[in-house]
C-alpha cells in the first residue's frame, strides 16, 4: 500500500512538489511562532521567585532638595516601620514589573565573564519585603557592616551559568580591572522580576545600604517597598503618604502596588503575543484554504482514474483512504524537510532558548500540520469516494 501510495505521487511529483513546498514553509513558520509561544508559556509556569501581594510601591522624588537627603530617608524609613499595618519597609534602586531595568557584563570570575546580567541595588530588608527564597548561604545584613567587598546574592540562574556544579556562596567578583570586588554570599532559587512571562534571566542584588543613598543623582528618585498586613485598606495608604510628607517636608510621593504594576506590566506583554497567535492563525486559515483547494483541483483532474477504479470495484472507503493516504505521506515528506531546518534552532543557539523550547514547538508544529491536512483532506477524499464510475466516464 505504501508503494502503490509513493508510486501515485510520483506520477504527478510536480504538482505533488509544489505542495510539499508549501507545507514545508507552512511547517517552518508555524515552528518559529511555535517557539515564541511555546517560551513565553515555559516562562509562565516558571516560579516568580517572590511575591507581590501586599507590596505597596512609593516613588519618592526630592527634586533639588539635596540637603540632608540620606538623613531624611533614614528617618523615613524608620517612621513607615513604626506604623501600625506595616510589616516591613526596604528601599530600592530597581523594582519588579518596571519598565526600565540595569544590565551589565562586567563581572568576571578567575578568566570567565558573566552573562548579561540585571542589577538591583537594595538594602537588608528586600528579602523580607518580596519573601525571595534563600537557597544557599544567606541574604546580606548587619555583620557584612565591616567587609572590605561589596556583598552580593545571586539567583540560582547567575549561578549555574557562572559556576556550574561549585557552590557560588563565597565565590568573589571582580571588574575587567581588577580594582573591585563582590563576594557572594547567598542564592535565592529565582527572581523574574520583568513580567509573568520573563525569562528567569541572571541577576544580582547589591547590598547598598540606606546611609549610601547620598551617591543619587538630583534627578534619581528613591523607591521604597512596603509590605503590609493583608486587608490593609486606603486607609493605611493615606496615612503612609501623609507620613512622608511629613517627614520629607514636601517631597513628591506616588503610590501604586507591585500586584498592579503586575496587571499593567502583563497588559503591555500581552499585546505583541495576542498579535503574534492572530498572525499564526491567519496562516493557518491560509494554508488550509491552499490545501482544500489543491485537493479539489486534483480530484477534479482525477475522475477518470477514480471512476476506473471504482468500476474495477474498489469500494467508497478504498478510494478515500487512498486520497487521504496520499495527503499524509506529501504532508510526512514535507514536515521531514522543515524539521531538518527547525533542527538548526537548537544547534545554532538561535534565539538564545532552552533546548527544550524548542522541541516542544516542533512537536506543536508538527502536530498543527498533520492534524489542519488531515482535516482538509477529510472533505476531498469523501467527495471522490462519492464518484460513481457511469459519471466520470460520461464526464471523459
Amino acid at each position: 500500500m505504501i508503494r502503490h501510495l509513493f508510486t501515485l505521487i510520483w506520477n504527478r511529483k510536480r504538482s505533488n512538489f509544489l505542495l510539499m513546498a508549501e507545507i514545508l514553509l507552512s511547517f517552518f513558520v508555524l515552528f518559529v511562532v511555535s517557539v515564541l509561544l511555546v517560551n513565553n508559556y515555559y516562562n509562565y509556569r516558571q516560579p516568580m521567585g517572590f511575591t507581590s501581594d501586599n507590596v505597596w510601591e512609593f516613588n519618592i522624588n526630592p527634586g533639588q532638595d539635596t540637603i540632608n537627603r540620606k538623613e531624611t530617608l533614614r528617618r523615613l524609613v524608620q517612621e513607615l516601620k513604626a506604623t501600625p499595618g506595616v510589616a516591613a519597609v526596604t528601599w530600592t534602586s530597581n523594582t519588579p514589573f518596571s519598565f526600565s531595568n540595569n544590565n551589565t557584563d562586567e563581572y568576571r570570575y578567575k578568566d570567565k565573564g558573566a552573562p548579561q546580567t540585571e542589577i538591583f541595588d537594595t538594602d537588608d530588608d528586600m528579602v523580607k519585603v518580596l519573601g525571595l527564597n534563600v537557597v544557599a548561604g544567606r541574604w546580606y545584613d548587619s555583620r557584612d557592616d565591616a567587609s572590605s567587598r561589596h556583598t552580593i546574592v545571586v539567583n540560582q540562574r547567575f549561578a549555574d551559568e557562572m559556576f556550574g556544579q561549585e557552590s557560588a556562596v563565597g565565590k568573589v567578583l571582580t571588574n575587567d580591572k581588577h580594582d573591585e570586588e563582590w563576594q557572594i554570599v547567598g542564592v535565592v532559587e529565582a527572581f523574574r522580576s520583568g513580567s509573568d512571562f520573563a525569562s528567569n534571566d541572571p541577576t544580582i542584588f547589591i547590598r547598598r545600604a540606606l546611609q549610601d543613598t547620598a551617591r543619587m543623582s538630583n534627578t534619581e528618585q528613591a523607591t521604597l517597598l512596603v509590605r503590609v498586613q493583608p486587608g490593609s485598606a486606603a486607609v493605611l495608604e493615606q496615612q503612609l503618604v501623609r507620613k512622608i510628607k511629613a517627614v520629607t517636608k514636601g517631597w513628591d510621593a506616588n503610590v501604586n502596588t507591585l500586584a498592579e504594576n503586575r496587571k499593567d506590566k502583563l497588559k503591555f506583554v500581552m499585546t505583541p503575543l495576542i498579535a503574534l497567535g492572530l498572525v499564526g492563525l491567519f496562516l493557518i486559515i491560509n494554508v488550509a484554504l491552499g490545501l482544500f483547494g489543491v485537493l479539489w483541483y486534483n480530484i477534479n483532474q482525477r475522475k477518470a482514474e477514480i471512476g476506473l477504479r471504482r468500476a474495477l470495484g474498489a469500494t467508497g472507503n478504498a478510494i478515500s483512504r487512498q486520497f487521504l493516504g496520499e495527503m499524509l505521506v506529501v504532508t510526512t515528506l514535507g514536515v521531514a524537510g522543515g524539521l531538518l531546518l527547525a533542527v538548526q534552532f537548537p544547534l545554532l543557539g538561535v534565539f538564545g532558548l532552552a533546548t527544550p523550547v524548542y522541541f516542544m514547538a516542533m512537536l506543536l508544529a508538527t502536530v498543527l500540520v498533520f492534524t489542519l491536512t488531515a482535516i482538509c483532506a477529510l472533505q476531498p477524499s469523501r467527495i471522490a469516494a462519492a464518484i460513481q464510475p457511469a459519471v466520470s466516464l460520461r464526464e471523459e
